[in-house]
């Protein structure tokens, strides 16, 4: 769980500083039960992820592929500032 989580981590916060055009993003890992960890980035962008298909031409592109692959779960939730991407590790909580 912890290379997945790491792996999670470094791909949500390269999409925020890439897309988020702040200077600053906040970084959330909740245990919400003893067999799952969510992560969570926000950003003050408003505009949601968008995954999209990859090709083996391009560099860019496959960080919501491979948060997809290790993550039980993921997806976004919208603030009134922003909006916090996250994924979830193991355990049965949801959304």
């Amino acid at each position: 769980m912890v290379e997945d989580g790491a792996v999670i981590i470094s791909e949500l916060v390269s999409n925020a500083v890439q897309h988020g055009r702040r200077e600053t993003i906040r970084v959330v890992i909740d245990r919400p039960a003893s067999a799952c960890v969510r992560i969570g980035v926000v950003d003050f962008s408003k505009v949601p992820p968008v995954h999209r298909e990859t090709n083996t031409g391009n560099e860019h592109g496959r960080g919501l592929a491979l948060v997809e692959a290790l993550a039980s779960d993921w997806g976004t939730d919208p603030l009134p500032w922003g909006k916090q991407v996250w994924a979830q590790l193991g355990g049965e909580v949801r959304g």
